[in-house]
């Protein structure tokens, strides 16, 4: 027996979804979150679950970790100290950026501060230039001084950001011998290595994020390996990557940066799994947790990944899946804003106090209580009841909202509900109809905890007239990390025109980029059938200022693609850019600015779950009242979803409850389980 572990750290709870690769059993447990120290809950967590499941130490394979570490420590401003190595004349390049405004019609509102004061900056004398050519070679006495400046500062990690060192890094890797022979202890970052592209403000920042980031994710993950060794001592470990794979322990230590967006785009993998397999090929995910909500738009079983993006407002370089984050969660505390109108976080009471209704402090009022006022969930509580939920508790949270609006608490708790689906219907049209796509074409696959709860009135608000509940809702992040690969990305940032001349130089750059994969998949000891190379460029038409990631092909056991003629190129290219303009030009001329070559190793292969078909309908465990709608509670069956076969069929209301989510069925509502379990509710209307 060989167990494979996913561990995805939400803000309310840690979830694990343990699947074994020789039976294809699949085992699920939630425990709640360790906010003071993330890497707790996973290792007391997991020996937890090995214990209720039987499973031995020696049967633990591999553990996937999806983490939040480096975005808290961004949004907390808790990294480490940072000094900055850069080319004299530029150590004012992180405050200057683009000179854009982060709010166009507020002169108030700025930048956030650069994480590095100005006395933390230091230059050298060198300089290199476009071709690449030296201009300037590296100083060693400005280097000695630089070095020595660092020393003195204090600081425990070093960025050292060179111009043009994405076309020739030695003058960076000259820096950073320098800094690890006078400082031995001194995490140091390479702009050149973090991400070797143009746009210097861009590739800066980044490398400077990944500095700061750098004692802090060290720190967690040696925690968590020594934890891990000592319970699961046979286990490799996994660390979940923003692009969407995985990565191992080490890489995640020279390079925390790539974990910025790490549990979302495990969702998101996730959720194309599941998608697959329902047949859905264009979905619109929820990811509704304790204190976010994630949401991505897949277009055939593909989510869009984009290379800038803002963590915390600042601006990152990276691949990273595209995701759309807002606070709206179970722990989401409503509040009035001064203009006297009632508001629905982004604050949330996470794991510590949490909710009122957990009985741990918490005194707000929050989405989960007011879910539990209106009987959309079961005193009996939470994870299997072992966490109790207090109605009394969470009435007496709403009181003083009702007081102040002279509603009844249950008015007062639908208006909550109807204000957090409304912030998250917002969110799906940003990603949606603000980028061209109907949502009413798409399917909307709800996931995480607090998901299912509202995603009939999310569809029903949108249009959208069908959503699909996986078999484990509230733990897809965790299963998504045991479905990923294990990935590498690596890129030429340069400037050729897409013309027949250059065909030779661009295939040239591929085959070296080839190598590096192939380097890379003997490092991590991958099996050869189990390699995949994509290749995709970033091309735009000469005069733009902005490229597009242009897709042109993958190759099998580890061989490149084929790149095609120049005329294929163009044409791959104009088909993307009527996808994102709505147009394109035959004869203007076209450059490509960056060579992409992404090199993955399966994993592990899930199976599909499939249920008994039973003719007999289940009965419900109960019924409750529940309030919906009308302006009275109704009597609603509420089911247990393991009674649940598949070709059943239910109309709403109703109420499924399992160990992780809930699902809430409005009247009218029609809901069928498919051959993988799979809830697929029709709305009504």
């Amino acid at each position: 027996m060989a167990w494979l572990v996913g561990v995805d750290v939400g803000g309310t709870f840690t979830d694990f979804f343990a699947y074994d690769d020789a039976t294809h059993s699949v085992r699920l447990y939630k425990r709640p979150s360790t906010p003071g120290n993330p890497a707790a809950a996973i290792a007391e967590g997991l020996g937890e679950m090995r214990r209720a499941f039987g499973i031995a130490p020696a049967a633990v394979a591999r553990v996937c970790h999806g983490t939040t570490v480096a975005t808290n420590a961004l949004i907390q401003r808790r990294g480490g100290k940072v000094a900055v190595i850069t080319t004299k004349g530029f150590r004012d390049l992180l405050e200057i950026g683009r000179q854009t405004r982060p709010h166009m019609y507020s002169l108030q509102i700025d930048h956030p501060e650069a994480l590095v004061p100005r006395q933390r900056r230091f230059e050298v004398e060198e300089r290199i230039t476009a071709g690449p050519s030296v201009l300037i070679p590296l100083d060693p006495d400005s280097v000695a001084r630089a070095v020595e400046a660092v020393r003195a500062s204090g600081a425990e990690a070093c960025a050292v950001c060179l111009l043009f060192s994405f076309l020739d890094g030695r003058h960076e890797r000259g820096v950073g011998e320098a800094l690890a022979r006078a400082n031995g202890g001194l995490y140091v970052s390479l702009s050149s290595e973090v991400q070797p592209e143009f746009r210097e403000y861009e590739r800066f920042s980044t490398a400077v994020l990944n500095a700061y980031l750098q004692p802090v994710v060290a720190r967690y993950v040696a925690f968590l390996e020594k934890e891990l060794a000592r319970d699961v001592p046979s286990a490799k470990i996994g660390i979940y990557q923003s692009s969407g794979g995985l990565m191992s322990p080490a890489t995640a230590r020279s390079f925390p940066i790539r974990t910025a967006l790490s549990g979302p785009a495990a969702g998101a993998v996730g959720a194309i799994a599941t998608a697959r397999k329902a047949k859905r090929p264009n979905i619109i995910t929820l990811d509704m947790g304790g204190t976010s909500a994630d949401i991505a738009l897949i277009r055939n079983y593909e989510a869009d990944v984009r290379f800038d993006r803002d963590v915390a407002g600042f601006p990152i370089r990276l691949p990273m899946v595209d995701i759309h984050t807002i606070g709206a969660g179970g722990g989401s505390i409503a509040w009035f804003d001064r203009d006297g109108l009632l508001k629905v976080g982004p604050l949330s009471a996470g794991a510590e106090p949490g909710p009122a209704c957990y009985g741990r402090g918490g005194t707000e009022g929050t989405v989960t209580d007011a879910n539990l006022v209106l009987g959309r969930l079961s005193e009996r509580g939470l994870i299997g009841g072992r966490m109790r939920l207090d109605r009394a508790a969470a009435a007496a949270a709403l009181a003083p909202l009702a007081e102040r609006l002279s509603y009844p608490i249950e008015r007062v708790a639908r208006g909550i509900i109807e204000i957090v689906v409304a912030n998250m219907v917002r969110a799906i049209r940003t990603v949606s109809v603000e980028r061209g796509h109907d949502p009413r074409a798409y399917c909307l696959l709800p996931f995480g905890g607090a998901g299912p709860l509202h995603a009939s009135a999310v569809a029903r608000s949108l249009g959208i007239r069908e959503f699909v509940v996986p078999l484990a809702p509230g733990l897809l992040c965790a299963q998504g990390l045991i479905a990923s690969d294990l990935k590498e990305d690596f890129v030429r940032s340069l400037r050729i025109p897409a013309a027949d001349p250059h065909l030779s130089e661009i295939r040239a750059h591929v085959a070296e980029l080839a190598r590096d994969a192939q380097r890379w998949f003997t490092h991590e000891r991958t099996a050869a059938g189990a390699r995949t190379l994509h290749l995709s460029l970033d091309m735009r038409y000469v005069g733009q200022n902005f490229e597009l990631r242009v897709p042109i092909g993958r190759g099998a056991g580890g061989k490149p693609p084929a790149v095609p003629s120049v005329n294929g190129l163009r044409r791959q290219f104009f088909l993307v850019h009527d996808r994102h303009y709505g147009f394109h030009s035959e004869t203007d001329p076209v450059e490509i600015i960056n060579i992409r070559l992404t090199a993955s190793a399966a994993v592990s292969r899930l199976r599909d779950v499939k249920g008994p078909t039973r003719r007999r309908r289940a009965a419900p465990a109960e019924h409750r009242l529940v309030w919906f709608a009308g302006a009275r509670p109704v009597r609603t069956p509420v089911y247990e979803r393991a009674a649940l076969a598949a070709g059943q069929l239910l109309v709403g209301p109703a109420i499924i409850e399992q160990l992780d989510s809930t699902t809430v069925l409005h009247p009218g509502d029609r809901l069928r389980v498919d051959s993988l379990l799979n809830l697929c509710v029709e709305v009504g209307p």
